[in-house]
């Protein structure tokens, strides 16, 4: 059970790092540099070991980590500054379950029974609660950015259907009696999402293909340039706690705790940054808000009961 909290909480130490990373440096080079910082730490566990770029599925989880490290986890930190932690990660860590869950029943054939089914509705039913307009005082509507509601959706697309093809990549590698450790399989993604990363700041640096959320600027630097310098610690803490720490913990938890007790903790994540956010960001949520993520959260743990997981 340790391990299994310590991979929650590193998950949301993450998030919160990452917010206030993409409010200094901008949400594309931030992505780039947290995942440069922590490819070359999975490289060094991965080469070690031995596994490197083995496996017949590498491929496939090369592809899994363009779609769900790279395009994913991109519209993820553009999500970010526009509409905070807390519901950035509802909005992706709730939604790609019921996504992943479909593509399986499409792709691989598993069944999506009248109950699973049930749970979508009940998944989908929360998120949408939590991301209705908050009445304030005096009848006023506080809209949240539709821009970052989108983004967290592609994030969350981009996660399930990553999760999907790497369930694929480990049958492949099962057919030929590979084993790859979870770390490994994470450094063979992640150089996939690296690859996007690259690309999206080179293509920003000409093109400027995406709107950024503005930059926090400081009064005490010169021509109240943005604070670049002051995101790399952010930066580091998102790229150790995320990919590196928290899904080594993550693995830790799956192999000396039954996978069915691990999800639901981790499913977690969006209700215990909730004071991480609350505290770093100033997001004090609705009570509104607040149930309308516990119905998400029991949907995403019921459902992954229901499929075995």
């Amino acid at each position: 059970m340790t391990p299994a909290l310590l991979a929650t909480f590193l998950f949301c130490l993450s998030a919160v790092t990452a917010t206030r990373a993409t409010q200094l440096m901008g949400s594309i080079a931030a992505n780039f540099w947290r995942l440069l910082i922590a490819t070359l730490l999975l490289a060094c566990w991965a080469h070690g070991s031995g596994q490197g770029w083995q496996g017949a599925g590498f491929s496939m989880l090369f592809w899994s980590g363009v779609i769900g490290f790279g395009l994913g986890d991109l519209a993820l930190y553009m999500a970010l500054p526009r509409i905070g932690s807390r519901l950035t990660l509802l909005i992706v860590h709730c939604v790609a379950a019921p996504f992943a869950a479909v593509v399986e029943w499409y792709w691989l054939q598993t069944g999506l029974s009248t109950t699973q089914a049930g749970c979508i509705v009940l998944i989908l039913a929360g998120v949408a609660l939590a991301l209705l307009p908050t009445r304030r005082k005096g009848n006023e509507s506080t809209l949240l950015s539709t821009a970052g509601i989108l983004y967290g959706l592609v994030g969350a697309l981009g996660q399930g259907m990553g999760a999907v093809m790497s369930r694929v990549a480990y049958d492949i590698n099962a057919k030929e009696a590979f084993v790859l450790d979870g770390l490994g399989a994470a450094y063979q993604r992640i150089l996939g999402g690296l690859m996007v990363a690259a690309v999206a700041l080179w293509y920003s640096k000409w093109k400027s293909p995406f709107s950024e959320a503005p930059l926090q600027e400081t009064t005490n630097t010169p021509n109240h340039a943005p604070a670049k310098g002051k995101a790399w610690p952010f930066v580091l803490a998102t790229a150790l706690a995320g990919p590196s720490l928290g899904v080594g913990c993550y693995q830790w938890a799956l192999k000396t705790t039954p996978s069915g007790l691990v999800l639901p903790i981790v499913a977690t994540t969006p209700l215990m940054v909730i004071p991480l956010s609350a505290w770093m960001e100033g997001d004090r949520p609705p009570f509104r808000s607040i149930m309308g993520g516990l119905l998400a959260v029991v949907g995403v743990i019921l459902l992954g009961r229901l499929s075995g997981t």
